[in-house]
């Protein structure tokens, strides 16, 4: 187990590095309002008939790419062929919205949490509840000595 535990954290925090940057690049490659289709080929000064026709499909037929592209509903293949008609490259990424370890870091702590309530209910009856810091640490401890990390996502 500690071997599958090392070889997630060590890819986490190789992932965490290559994503570091990929905070910045949500912002900048955020999808345009009209879709990334239209958008390039109208900046191309290329007509949706003639993206059709480089495509191999009708005009009627890249309108709906463009609207199913904007609703999210497009296939990365069409995404795909689309960009290379425009002479493009798909660049496909899932970007966390925080690190990799903290995702991970605050999965243990709502497990963890989870695992101690009957610990801090029993506790609080006996009039010795943890309270801020000492609750903090508490809980940081058990993340870091009893927590599975194997089984953190059932």
């Amino acid at each position: 187990m500690k071997k599958a535990i090392s070889t997630a954290a060590k890819a986490r925090k190789n992932l965490d590095i290559r994503l570091g940057e990929g905070q910045a690049l949500r912002q900048k490659l955020a999808r345009p309002n009209q879709g990334w289709i239209r958008a390039i080929r109208q900046a191309l000064g290329m007509t949706a008939e003639q993206l059709g026709h480089r495509m191999g499909i009708t005009q009627a037929t890249l309108s709906g790419l463009e609207a199913s592209e904007i609703n999210g509903a497009i296939r990365l293949a069409t995404l795909r062929k689309a960009a290379e008609a425009m002479n493009c490259t798909l660049v496909y990424a899932l970007v966390p919205n925080t690190s990799l370890e903290d995702i991970v870091q605050g999965q243990a702590r709502k497990v963890a949490a989870e695992q101690l309530k009957p610990v801090e209910h029993t506790m609080l009856l006996e009039n010795q509840s943890l309270h801020g810091g000492v609750r903090e640490e508490f809980l940081q401890s058990y993340v870091e000595n009893e927590i599975d990390f194997s089984k953190l996502w059932r």
